[in-house]
C-alpha cells in the first residue's frame, strides 16, 4: 500500500487547486468507511473537480478517489449528512498538505467546539423530533412495525444528542459508544430491540421516553435558532430563518421545529402584512418572547 500512495502523492502534488490529500485504507473484508474499496483518497481542493468520485485500481488494489471542495467538506461536518466524513480527517493519514489547512480542520474536530456542537445539536434534535412524531402517528394509526422503524430511527437521534452533549462525535457503531457514555439511553435501546414484551408495548414504552425527551430537550437542543432569532428585534419570516448563513447548510425541517416551539410556547407567531399586499392572507413571521 504504501507504493500505491506514494503513486498519489506524485501525481497529485502538481495539481495547484489541492489544498490536501487523506487516505484511509480499509482493514476489513467490507468496511463503509472506504465505502468497501481496499483505499479512499479524499482530495480537497479549493474548488470541487469535474468528476468528483473515481474508482481505479492499481497494483491489484480498488481505490476510490473523491474529490471534495472546502465549502462541502464544512457542509459535511456541519449538516450530518456524510456519516464518515469526521472519521475519515480524525483517522486518515495526511498524504499531502498545503497551508496546513487540513491539520487545522483536523484539530478544530477534534476539540469540536460549542459552535459545531450547536449546530450538530441542532440537526439531530429535528431528525430527532420527526423520526419521533411519525412513530406516533403510525402507532395511533395501528401501524405498528412502521412505528417501531421510526421510533428507532429516533432513538438514534436521541443517541447522537447524548454523545455531543459529551462532547463526542458520533461514530458509525455508535451503540457501543451509548454502552460506555449513557447506559440509560442504551437500556432503551435493548427494551425496543431484545425485550420479551409484544412489539406494541415496546413502541409504547420508548415512545413514553422520546416525549419526556422532546419537552425537556427542545430549548437548549434549538439554541442556535434562539440566538439567531434574537439578534434583531423585528420577528422573522420562515425564508430569512431558513437562508440565515448559520442554518441554510443544515438539514433541518424548520417548519416543524417551529411550529413545535409555538406550541411549546417558546416563540411567538406573530401574523403581518405580506410583500403582495394580501389582507385575506397574512404572513406568519417569528419572535423569541424576550424580545
Amino acid at each position: 500500500m504504501k507504493h500505491i500512495k506514494e503513486h498519489f502523492i506524485q501525481t497529485h502534488q502538481s495539481q495547484p487547486e489541492l489544498l490536501g490529500l487523506i487516505a484511509i485504507e480499509n482493514s476489513f473484508a467490507y468496511s463503509p468507511l472506504t465505502e468497501g474499496l481496499d483505499l479512499l483518497l479524499l482530495a480537497i481542493v479549493e474548488q470541487p473537480a469535474v468528476q468528483s468520485i473515481e474508482h481505479v485500481r492499481i497494483e491489484g488494489k480498488h481505490v476510490l478517489i473523491r474529490s471534495v471542495s472546502v465549502g462541502q467538506l464544512e457542509q459535511w461536518m456541519a449538516s450530518g449528512e456524510n456519516k464518515s466524513i469526521i472519521q475519515w480527517i480524525v483517522r486518515g493519514e495526511i498524504l499531502l498538505e498545503r497551508d496546513s489547512r487540513i491539520s487545522d480542520i483536523r484539530e478544530r474536530i477534534i476539540q469540536f467546539p460549542d459552535v459545531m456542537r450547536e449546530q450538530k445539536r441542532f440537526v439531530e434534535f429535528s431528525g430527532f423530533l420527526r423520526s419521533y412524531l411519525q412513530a406516533k402517528h403510525d402507532y395511533e394509526g395501528r401501524n405498528i412495525l412502521d412505528a417501531y422503524s421510526n421510533i428507532l430511527t429516533a432513538l438514534h437521534h436521541w443517541a447522537h444528542i447524548v454523545l455531543i452533549e459529551e462532547g463526542q462525535h458520533p461514530e458509525l457503531t455508535v451503540w457501543r459508544q451509548m454502552r460506555r457514555v449513557h447506559p440509560g439511553v442504551y437500556k432503551l435501546y435493548e427494551e425496543l430491540t431484545v425485550s420479551p414484551e409484544t412489539l406494541e408495548q415496546r413502541v409504547q414504552l420508548v415512545m413514553l421516553a422520546c416525549e419526556f425527551t422532546v419537552i425537556n430537550k427542545m430549548k437548549d437542543c434549538c439554541s442556535l435558532l434562539f440566538n439567531i432569532m434574537m439578534s434583531r428585534e423585528e420577528p422573522w419570516s420562515i425564508s430569512e430563518l431558513q437562508e440565515h448563513e448559520r442554518i441554510k447548510a443544515l438539514h433541518v425541517d424548520l417548519s416543524l421545529l417551529l411550529q413545535r416551539l409555538v406550541k411549546r410556547s417558546l416563540i411567538r407567531e406573530v401574523a403581518v402584512m405580506a410583500a403582495s399586499g394580501d389582507t385575506e392572507a397574512l404572513e406568519l413571521r417569528y419572535m423569541t418572547l424576550a424580545v
